[in-house]
C-alpha cells in the first residue's frame, strides 16, 4: 500500500479536494440576524428582528419555506410566502437570504414553461439558474429611449390598419370578460413565428385550461422555441401571482438590452391588482377607491414604463408590451382601467356586442386609439388605410339611422354597402393571419370600389385565396418581401390580384 506525502496531497485527489476546501473556509467571527413570526395569514407573515431587511429580499423560515419582503413598518416586515404555507407558525425563525427576488433569463428559457421564479412547470428539465437578474429594476431614463417607429405586425387587418403597434409600445388591450382579448394576444405572438422578435407570454391568475389552450395554440400554430411562459395559475400562491409580471419584464428586458426585439403579454393586470389589493389589505395598509391602496397606480406604471425601444447606444432593442385588462358590463372608467389607460400608448377596446354579433376581433373602432399609430405603420399600408376608420365610423352611424326608414338616394345606399365590406374585411377568423401585402392588397382594392360588389359570404373566400395570386405574380417579389412605396403600377398589379381573387371565390 502506497503512503500518501500529508506536504503534497497533490499525490492524492481526495485528499486535495479536501485541502482546497478548508482553503475555501472563511475564518472568523460571523454574526446573522434571526427574525421570527409574530403573525401568519393567507400568505402573508408579519416577521419582527428583522429591521434591516430590504424591500424585495428573500426570506427563508426555518422549514424551508421562502417569501420576499412586501412593506417595511416600525417594529416589523410584511412578508409575502412564495410557497405553501402550511408549516409556517407563529414563532417560527425566518432568515435573510441577502439577495433580491430573481428570475433565471437567457436562451435556456426559450420554449419552456416557468413560474416567477423560474421553476419548471412543464416535463422538460430544470433551466439554466447561472445567470439571474432582480425582477424589479429601474425603467429606462428618457435619454436612452428611441422613438418608437418600427412596426409589430399583428396580422390582423383591424388594428395593423388602424391602430398599428410600435416595436417599444404600450398597448392595452380592455374589454369584458370572453370577449377575445387573449385571443388577440395568442393571434400577434404566432404571427411573429417569422420575424426577429421573441415573445413572453405571462399568465397571472389564470384557470390551468385557459392556460394551457394559450399554451397548446401558440405550440401548434407558432413558433414555441422562440416563446417562453411565465404562469401563476389562479392556484398559485398569492405572491407568485403577484410577482409574475415582473418576472416577464426581466425575462423579456435581458432579450431587449442585449439588442434583440421582444413582445410581452400581460394576462392579466385586473387580476394582479386584485392579488395586490388582497395582500394590502392582509397588511392592513389604508384601503383607497374600490378598496384599492393608494399605491396601486404606481405599481403598474414602474411596470409599464419598462417597456421601451432603447436607443442605437443602447443597442437599439426594443420591448413592447401588450398588458390586458378586464372590465365590467363596459365600465371603462373603473380604477384599474382608467389608471390602465393612462399608462399605456393606447388601448384595444373589444366590444360584447359585437363579439355577440359575430364580428371578431370584436374591436370597437369608436373607442380604440394607438398614441403611436400612423408613426409606426409601413408607408405603404398607410397610403391605403387613411379613409377606412371615417368611412366605417359614418357606415355605423347611417347603419343606425337607416332602421327608422329606408334610403331611396342611391349614394347612400352605396356608402352603406362599402360600409359593409370595410366590415367584413375587418372580421378575421382565429390563426388567419394576413401578411402587409395581403392587408395592402385588400385595402387597395376596397379604396377603388372593387369589392363593393361582392357578396358578403364571399370576402372571406377572397381573402384566403389572396395570398397565392399574390405569390405567383412576379412583379410583386420585392414589394412582397419589403413592402416600400406604394407606386402606381404596384398598386395597380395588387388590385388586379385582388380581382382576380374575387373571379376564383364566385364573386
Amino acid at each position: 500500500m502506497s503512503k500518501v506525502d500529508p506536504k503534497k496531497p497533490d499525490s492524492d485527489p481526495e485528499l486535495k479536494g479536501l485541502f482546497d476546501t478548508i482553503g475555501s473556509v472563511e475564518l472568523g467571527a460571523r454574526s446573522e440576524a434571526i427574525g421570527r413570526v409574530t403573525q401568519i395569514s393567507d400568505g402573508l407573515a408579519a416577521v419582527s428582528g428583522l429591521g434591516a431587511a430590504r424591500l424585495g429580499e428573500m426570506l427563508e423560515f426555518e422549514n424551508g419555506s421562502r417569501a420576499f419582503v412586501l412593506n417595511l413598518e416600525t417594529e416589523l416586515i410584511q412578508a409575502v410566502l412564495l410557497d405553501s404555507g402550511e408549516g409556517v407558525d407563529a414563532g417560527m425563525a425566518v432568515r435573510r437570504l441577502h439577495k433580491l427576488v430573481s428570475v433565471p433569463v437567457g436562451d435556456s428559457l426559450l420554449g419552456r414553461i416557468i413560474d416567477p421564479l423560474g421553476r419548471v412547470l412543464d416535463e422538460g428539465d430544470p433551466v439554466d439558474m447561472t445567470h439571474l437578474e432582480p425582477v424589479e429594476k429601474p425603467a429606462p431614463a428618457i435619454i436612452d429611449r428611441d422613438f418608437v417607429s418600427e412596426p409589430v405586425q399583428t396580422g390582423l387587418l383591424v388594428i395593423d390598419s388602424l391602430f398599428a403597434i410600435g416595436r417599444g409600445q404600450r398597448e392595452l388591450i380592455i374589454g369584458e370578460r370572453a370577449t377575445g382579448k387573449t385571443s388577440i394576444a395568442v393571434d400577434t405572438i404566432i404571427n411573429q413565428k417569422d420575424t426577429d422578435i421573441v415573445c413572453v407570454y405571462v399568465a397571472i391568475g389564470q384557470r390551468a385550461s385557459a392556460v394551457r389552450r394559450a399554451v397548446d395554440a401558440i405550440r401548434e400554430k407558432g413558433a414555441a422555441d422562440r416563446c417562453i411562459f411565465v404562469v401563476a395559475p389562479a392556484t398559485a400562491e398569492p405572491g407568485l401571482r403577484w410577482l409574475a409580471p415582473f418576472a416577464g419584464m426581466t425575462v423579456a428586458e435581458h432579450i431587449r438590452d442585449r439588442g434583440g426585439h421582444a413582445l410581452i403579454v400581460l394576462d392579466d393586470l385586473t387580476k394582479h391588482a386584485a392579488t395586490h389589493r388582497e395582500l394590502a389589505l392582509l397588511a392592513r395598509q389604508p384601503p383607497g377607491r374600490e378598496a384599492y391602496p393608494g399605491d396601486i397606480f404606481y405599481l403598474h406604471a414602474r411596470l409599464l414604463e419598462r417597456a421601451a425601444k432603447l436607443s442605437p447606444e443602447k443597442g437599439g432593442g426594443s420591448l413592447t408590451a401588450l398588458p390586458i385588462a378586464e372590465i365590467e358590463a363596459g365600465n371603462l372608467s373603473a380604477y384599474i382601467p382608467t389608471n390602465l389607460i393612462s399608462i399605456s400608448d393606447g388601448q384595444i377596446v373589444l366590444s360584447n356586442q359585437l363579439f355577440a354579433a359575430n364580428q371578431r376581433p370584436a374591436v370597437d373602432v369608436g373607442m380604440s386609439v394607438s398614441r403611436v399609430g400612423g408613426k409606426a405603420q409601413l408607408d405603404a399600408l398607410k397610403a391605403v388605410a387613411g379613409r377606412v376608420r371615417l368611412d366605417y365610423a359614418q357606415y355605423l352611424e347611417l347603419r343606425v339611422f337607416s332602421r327608422f326608414g329606408g334610403f331611396g338616394d342611391e349614394t347612400l345606399k352605396k356608402r352603406i354597402a362599402h360600409g359593409e365590406r370595410i366590415g367584413a374585411l375587418l372580421a378575421q377568423r382565429r390563426f388567419s393571419p394576413l401578411r402587409p401585402v395581403d392587408q395592402i392588397a385588400l385595402l387597395a382594392a376596397l379604396g377603388d370600389g372593387i369589392l363593393d360588389t361582392v357578396p358578403l359570404d364571399k370576402i372571406e373566400a377572397v381573402k384566403d385565396l389572396l395570398p397565392a395570386i399574390i405569390d405567383s405574380e412576379p412583379a410583386l417579389a420585392a414589394f412582397r418581401t419589403a413592402p416600400g412605396e406604394l407606386g402606381d403600377t404596384i398598386r395597380t398589379a395588387l388590385c388586379d390580384c385582388v380581382r382576380r381573387a374575387v373571379e376564383k371565390a364566385g364573386g
